[in-house]
């Protein structure tokens, strides 16, 4: 990685003296300008930080990504109804499902957000409105996952029962 690690982060103040008054044009642009290059510098390190944390959590959700595999190539090699009612770990994993898709909404945010470049910038109002908006999709969403999970354990729960509907028919009628 480029950045330099964030324990290291220093700053360095200079101070040089000017022929003129401090409240003098030239001593409030060149306050000015080293101001915005300790800003910049701070940006800077915000930025590696977040790439360093971005690296991170690539490789944890690539790590989420395989066991997510292992765990439903174990569930469809059981193929049963009893491999898909009430999982301890579900809740967890709903759980753990709704924070992931809330740092994927942050994530979306921040990366959709106008930045300097973009002379369109929405008040304040306007991005709070779209955080929400964007907190209530994931929301919905997770409450439509939660509902169509529910719909298919209610489907193999009917078909199980149907088929034991049949085999008492069946065991009636030959006696």
């Amino acid at each position: 990685m480029a950045c330099p690690s964030s324990g290291s982060a220093s700053y360095t103040v200079v101070i040089i003296p000017l022929k003129t008054s401090l409240y003098s044009l030239d001593a409030l642009r060149f306050y000015l300008w080293i101001k915005r290059l300790k800003d910049l510098e701070k940006e800077k390190d915000a930025l590696c930080s977040g790439l360093e944390v971005l690296e991170k959590a690539r490789l944890w959700y690539l790590q989420r990504l395989e066991e997510n595999k292992f765990r439903q190539s174990r569930i469809e090699a059981k193929s049963g109804l009893g491999s898909c009612l009430g999982d301890a770990s579900e809740t967890r994993s709903c759980l753990l499902r709704s924070r992931i898709q809330r740092v994927n909404g942050s994530l979306g945010s921040v990366m959709s957000e106008p930045n300097a470049m973009s002379s369109s910038n929405p008040s304040l109002p306007e991005a709070v409105a779209d955080s929400d908006l964007r907190w209530h999709n994931s929301v919905l969403t997770q409450k439509v996952s939660d509902k169509n999970r529910q719909i298919s354990l209610l489907e193999l729960e009917k078909d199980a029962l149907l088929e034991q509907l049949d085999e008492l028919q069946e065991t009636r009628r030959c006696t």
